[in-house]
């Protein structure tokens, strides 16, 4: 008896995002699937501009990219299309490597996809899902209001009717300011008007596909009163039909110099992907497989690069728009992409007469959208040196631009990260104003009580930071008040001790020891006690100074019993 395809794609991991089906579900998501083409056909036009690709590639992003993820993926929200994010990124070095919107440029942009495609895939074999976590939020927020105001500013050029011809934001603020004289103001106005209807509906009437109408609204009007004899740029011819299916050329010298980019691409793609996915599944109580998930964004970056299109990311805006237009599966994303078949085939001639204004109007207002000030300002409100980071990256992405932008955010979010296990925080046990011990930072001069010293160290020991823990130990015994003759260590926050450290600490040891000082290790975890023995500590201090909890260590060195104790650190 044969299985049933539905059974079929559960075994093979396939169709997750769509199974379990019935007819209810499907309806609904089907019409969410058609509102939400209302509202994200024109955004993927900006992405295309936001790209430097033809505009139809940027329907060609919703097409066979959106029917891979939906295929191979898992989550049953995210849509992956062209999203800003990633097309800043190779935008800002392919418009180096050949002119914009050429052949050469579509080429070298469908390679970006297929390298990133390849860096998936890896990810995939190696369930490297993980790599998102390193990239924190904080700077994520940093790192997306960098490219918001990177866009904006690329935007300006078409806004205002002038001729921009700089690739980088500096250059481009510079050659509006010095051309401010040559404004056209039809198509400032125009522009004006596309970005306050947008900004005003998104407001008051959110569902309102305000873009779907500037754009259709533009054609119109370019069409029936000529915008292009009165100095109003429009796109010109635009190729219709099905994309082309044909595999990306480049040369090797042109892929290594493409490699860092579709790394960059991967990583923003991993961890957007991975926050959008997340949320939405938390959302509804859904599982998260994002190994699954990287799969068929590599399924949909390969197809992507082999039909003319560009890098698909999961986009956390879109998927939001999906949920609004109430998608619950990707049978909605399916529908999507039926109706982006229909424009294809039928209404594709007529964007030619879309006036580069409106688009590059609808592009500020998604500008607009990346940059999150509510975000922004409880970051600088709950902890401002994260907020310091996130400052930092926007302004490295808008000065050195977004592929350098993206790599120094990795590498802010894994330093803030390796500076708390640098120096961690110390904590020791001090007599509060009742008589009650209470946690205090460890301050040289001050003890727990005559005699005995309570400390804690609030990471792991390893080469980089185990002289702050003895330095720490050598102050802290060496200018108590009175002399110690006890020190407990508190553990709790150490779940690893490296070869470095553990030589470290038996030097240190073997010297107390000789000075008379007893050294206890309280709550230490069975991964600690393992490599105590391992590294041959327990044998300096003996196992009876090795203490589970903080009350059998205090305990048996002598410290009675007291309510003082319970509770603290």
């Amino acid at each position: 008896m044969q299985d049933s395809p539905e059974k079929l794609a559960t075994r093979f991991g396939l169709l997750k995002g769509i199974l379990p089906l019935n007819r209810a579900a499907a309806l609904r998501d089907v019409f969410a699937g058609i509102t939400l083409a209302s509202m994200d056909i024109p955004q993927v036009l900006g992405y295309a501009r936001i790209a430097g690709m033809p505009a139809v590639t940027g329907l060609y992003t919703v097409f066979l990219p959106l029917l891979a993820f939906a295929f191979f993926g898992a989550s049953r929200h995210l849509v992956v299309a062209a999203d800003s994010a990633t097309a800043t990124i190779f935008a800002s070095k392919l418009s180096t490597m050949a002119p914009i919107a050429s052949g050469e440029y579509v080429a070298l942009a469908g390679m970006v996809a297929l390298l990133t495609a390849l860096l998936l895939l890896v990810a995939r074999v190696f369930k490297l899902g993980f790599l998102a976590d390193f990239l924190s939020r904080t700077v994520l927020v940093g790192f997306l209001a960098g490219v918001g105001v990177q866009v904006g500013i690329a935007m300006l050029g078409d806004m205002l009717g002038i001729a921009v011809s700089s690739p980088h934001s500096t250059g481009q603020v510079e050659q509006v300011v010095s051309h401010l004289g040559q404004v056209n103001l039809p198509t400032f106005a125009i522009s004006l008007l596309v970005v306050v209807s947008i900004l005003g509906a998104k407001r008051f009437v959110p569902r309102l596909p305000v873009p779907l109408l500037a754009v259709v609204g533009g054609i119109a009007a370019s069409d029936l009163y000529q915008f292009s004899t009165h100095g109003i740029a429009i796109l010109g011819p635009v190729a219709g039909g099905l994309p082309p299916l044909r595999l990306p050329h480049a040369s090797w010298r042109q892929i290594l110099d493409l490699l860092p980019v579709a790394a960059s691409c991967f990583v923003m793609i991993v961890a957007q992907s991975a926050a959008a996915g997340r949320v939405f599944a938390q959302r509804y109580h859904e599982e998260v497989d994002l190994n699954a998930d990287i799969l068929g964004l590599a399924a949909a970056n390969t197809v992507a690069s082999f039909s003319g299109a560009f890098v698909v990311n999961g986009s956390p805006t879109q998927t939001a728009m999906a949920d609004r237009a109430g998608s619950r599966s990707q049978i909605a994303q399916v529908a999507f992409a039926g109706v982006v078949v229909v424009v294809l085939l039928f209404f594709s001639k007529y964007l030619q007469y879309l006036p580069h204004c409106v688009l590059a109007g609808i592009v500020f207002t998604i500008a607009i959208g990346l940059i999150n000030v509510q975000s922004l300002l409880a970051i600088r409100r709950e902890s401002p040196g994260e907020f310091t980071l996130a400052i930092f990256t926007a302004i490295a992405v808008v000065v050195l631009g977004v592929e350098h932008g993206i790599l120094i955010a990795v590498a802010l979010s894994l330093l803030r990260h390796v500076r708390h296990s640098y120096r961690p925080h110390t904590m020791m046990l001090s007599p509060g104003p009742d008589g009650r011990w209470q946690p205090v930072p460890a301050k040289p001069g001050t003890q727990t009580a005559p005699g005995l010293i309570v400390y804690r160290f609030g990471a792991d020991l390893f080469y980089a930071n185990d002289h702050f823990f003895v330095e720490d130990v050598r102050q802290l015994i060496d200018r108590a008040p009175s002399k110690v003759g006890t020190f407990v260590v508190d553990a709790s926050a150490i779940t690893d001790l490296d070869y470095s450290a553990a030589r470290s600490l038996t030097d240190l040891l073997e010297a107390l020891t000789q000075r008379n000082v007893t050294v206890v290790f309280a709550r230490v975890n069975r991964y600690l006690r393992s490599d105590m023995d391992r590294h041959g500590i327990t044998e300096v201090i003996k196992a009876s100074c090795i203490f589970s909890t903080l009350h059998e260590a205090l305990a048996a060195v002598g410290v009675p019993a007291d309510p003082r104790t319970q509770g603290v650190m």
